[in-house]
């Protein structure tokens, strides 16, 4: 369950240091932030936050690639000086280095894998991390500055491509030195077949750069939409009912049938570009190979090549097919990347309005009155105030401004204007409530007590006070009970208590609750009201409500119209003196 406590929510601090996989966790004021100037700036970033693993995978991918690259030429010279020189020690010789070198590619290859999943995995965990974090910090104002589904992609679709890139490095790298290798050891024994190289491998590539761009272009495009899709998916999932029950469920599918159908376009336009990449990884390698045997037969039937450079030749020709097959799967993965660092980058760039003055003012004294000037409301210490509003944009829009969510206004706490105060300091003192509050995965403990040291009897307290025991009573684990993904194993009203219950574990000096008994049947309603003004007792509180139950508890009733209180008294001196606040209420009542 998530709680507003005035604005960004705390996250304890991991400590520095990295875990069991190897992955550097970001401490809370972690020194390297990442570069968000640009998508490649935040790839090179990653890069550097794991330098030393990056370059041990570079090394066992040498190793690796140069290995399988060397057997040609022990093959070759076993032909050479032990088959055809009939030479039984000159067939050992090169037969144990073909064996050594391929128990050599067994190692290192396991090894390269290995580095290259922590580096893949460690990409993937730092990109989540760092978009979390700043997600924290830009706080609540983050729905309404980024889709949900981009969220989404970016935990998904965007990390595992970010991941990717980091995971082709090492094979790339050994591509690179070994493609350099073979064709300086070819050069050596033919000019002319070392030069079909030198040049065919740079030619190969340049074809494949002429595919990035448009396949840059396409993917960015099919990443765009298919953020916008999922995002149509999360509204449709959670306004399922609505939708049915006002009948716009035919024209959302409608919507989201064009959508689907726009995506799969750009989806088969990315299919063609990667099909011609995975095309030439087998084409271009193979004529390649072709035409480097065929030179090599007739330089050998010219007796300028033994047989076994010619066997050797044949060897290297095939080999060239996996390192070129790398370089176009390199191509892809680092447009992939770039593409979903793109995006991760414009959400990291997100800043909140709502930020800590650079020289904040010092901090009133605890039971100071919460004031805001431009409504007239105000809740004093220790006070119970329900706030009675025409509309229900009034009863949000004024505990957002009074909690600080927006800078609107010019609310005051002990006479000293929010924006001036501390923000963090703020948050500890104002927490505000919303049904709108989600819970995360986690026992049930874990959600009332959150970050507070509190103990079960205060938990307990807290739920007879919401009057949600019969949840516990119906739970067979009791607190330890699991509470699912944005709780969906309760209902909506045995949520809206418990969301009730953690602001009053929470126990802030001043608690801001908009409509906290809307989807609770009228007697468990009268049971809340009645027992959070002694549950609060010496606490400041400011309960949203329409509700006659909960209005008659209050100590003091505060009628808004069009965002400015028109009246305030007892529930029953209102009901008597003020004719709209009585066409207010009774109107809920009916």
């Amino acid at each position: 369950m998530e709680e507003h406590r005035g604005g960004e929510n705390e996250v304890r601090p991991c400590g520095a240091g990295r875990n069991v996989f190897g992955m550097r966790s970001l401490p809370a004021t972690d020194p390297g932030e990442p570069d968000t100037r640009s998508a490649t700036r935040l790839l090179l970033w990653i890069w550097r936050d794991q330098l030393g693993s990056q370059l041990l995978g570079a090394c066992w991918g040498v190793i690796w690639m140069l290995s399988i690259a060397l057997i040609p030429a022990a093959v070759g010279r076993a032909v050479d000086r032990g088959l055809i020189a009939r030479s039984s020690s000159g067939l050992l010789t090169w037969t144990g280095a073909v064996l050594g070198l391929s128990v050599l590619v067994a190692i290192a290859g396991g090894m390269r894998h290995r580095n290259a999943l922590t580096n893949w995995l460690s990409a993937a965990y730092l990109t989540i991390q760092v978009t979390v974090r700043h997600a924290v910090k830009v706080g609540a104002a983050l729905p309404a500055m980024v889709n949900s589904g981009d969220v989404v992609a970016i935990s998904s679709t965007d990390t595992e491509a970010i991941g990717s890139t980091f995971d082709i490095t090492a094979r790339l790298t050994g591509a690179l030195v070994t493609v350099t290798a073979v064709a300086l050891i070819m050069l050596d024994m033919s000019v002319t077949l070392g030069l079909v190289v030198l040049i065919g491998v740079p030619a190969m590539m340049v074809f494949t750069a002429a595919l990035l761009r448009p396949l840059h272009r396409r993917q960015d495009r099919y990443r765009t939409l298919q953020g916008k899709l999922t995002d149509q998916t999360i509204d449709i999932a959670q306004g399922i009912r609505v939708l049915r029950g006002v009948g716009g469920e035919d024209a959302f599918n409608a919507r989201y049938a064009r959508s689907s159908r726009e995506l799969r376009a750009v989806g088969l336009r990315v299919g063609r570009i990667e099909s011609l990449l995975a095309g030439q990884e087998v084409l271009l390698p193979g004529l390649l190979t072709a035409l480097v045997t065929w030179l090599a037969a007739r330089f050998a039937l010219r007796g300028e090549v033994t047989l076994g450079q010619l066997v050797a030749f044949y060897g290297y020709a095939a080999f060239l097919a996996l390192p070129l097959a790398t370089f176009g799967e390199a191509a892809d993965a680092f447009t992939r990347g770039h593409v979903a660092a793109t995006h991760v980058v414009s959400v990291l760039r997100l800043t909140s309005s709502i930020t800590s003055p650079s020289h904040p003012a010092p901090a009133p004294a605890p039971g100071a009155e919460l004031t805001d000037a431009e409504s007239g409301l105000t809740v004093r210490p220790g006070q119970f105030l329900a706030v009675a509003c025409t509309s229900p944009d009034d009863a949000d829009t004024l505990a957002v401004r009074l909690a600080r969510y927006a800078d609107d206004g010019s609310p005051s706490l002990g006479g000293v204007p929010l924006r001036d105060l501390d923000l963090a300091g703020l948050r500890s003192r104002i927490l505000l409530a919303r049904n709108s509050d989600r819970y995360f995965p986690g026992t049930l403990r874990d959600s009332l007590r959150g970050p507070s040291p509190a103990t079960d009897q205060t938990l307990l307290d807290a739920l007879t006070a919401v009057s949600a025991q019969d949840i516990l009573d119906g739970l067979p684990d009791g607190l330890d009970a699991e509470v699912a993904e944005k709780g969906r194993n309760f209902s909506g009203g045995q949520l809206q208590r418990l969301r009730l219950a953690r602001a009053l574990v929470a126990d802030p000096e001043i608690l801001i609750a908009v409509e906290a008994t809307s989807a609770v049947d009228a007697h468990t309603e009268a049971r809340i009201a009645e027992r959070l003004g002694p549950c609060r007792a010496g606490r400041a509180t400011m309960l949203f409500s329409t509700s006659p139950l909960v209005l008659d508890q209050a100590g003091e009733v505060a009628y808004v119209e069009d965002g400015k209180v028109i009246a305030t008294g007892t529930h029953a001196g209102l009901l008597a003196a003020e004719p709209r606040y009585r066409a207010l209420v009774t109107r809920e009542s009916a």
